[in-house]
């Protein structure tokens, strides 16, 4: 499987959390979709530096992603009912998976176009990882006011132990 990103939105629009993932490029010259490497995070140049170009494309990035997936469901729930949850859409390029959770956290990952829904995969991020690591911890901000995010190496080691292991190939 072909991880690209990986995003966490509160319930104020805010994205508290971000991981990108660089894929690998194969090693012969077929065909195969690259593999995501390990710990390989686009967020930071190989000396662990940001750069301010590179934290503005994010933020935008982070900001289209979350009105995109607002607008779709909203356009779900107004074409189909209240009923009617959003899940997923597919371009040719990638899919995006979604799950909102009862407090109104949206979670959101982009794939490569061969996987189902993730979903499933989502609450358990949720429920196992974000729940245990962040919530239940007594040091975390129970809001992320003005952007400052999920800043948990536990939360972190789990969520990259959960995407190597756990999802599917």
């Amino acid at each position: 499987m072909v991880l690209y990103s990986f995003y966490i939105f509160d319930r104020h629009t805010e994205c508290i959390y971000s991981r990108r993932w660089t894929p690998t490029r194969p090693a012969s010259s077929s065909s195969k979709a690259p593999r995501p490497t390990s710990n390989a995070s686009t967020l930071s140049d190989p000396n662990g530096d940001t750069t301010a170009a590179q934290k503005a494309k994010y933020a935008d990035d982070e900001k289209l992603i979350f009105g995109l997936v607002f607008s779709l469901r909203n356009m779900v729930q107004k074409l189909g009912g209240q009923d009617d949850t959003f899940l997923s859409y597919r371009t040719g390029e990638y899919k995006l998976h979604y799950y909102e959770t009862p407090t109104r956290m949206k979670f959101v990952m982009l794939t490569d176009t061969k996987l189902n829904n993730l979903r499933p995969y989502l609450h358990q991020i949720w429920a196992n990882l974000y729940v245990e690591y962040v919530v239940k911890n007594p040091l975390a901000p129970v809001e992320h006011p003005g952007g400052i995010g999920v800043a948990n190496e536990l939360f972190e080691r789990a969520l990259e132990l959960f995407v190597t292991s756990v999802l599917p190939a």
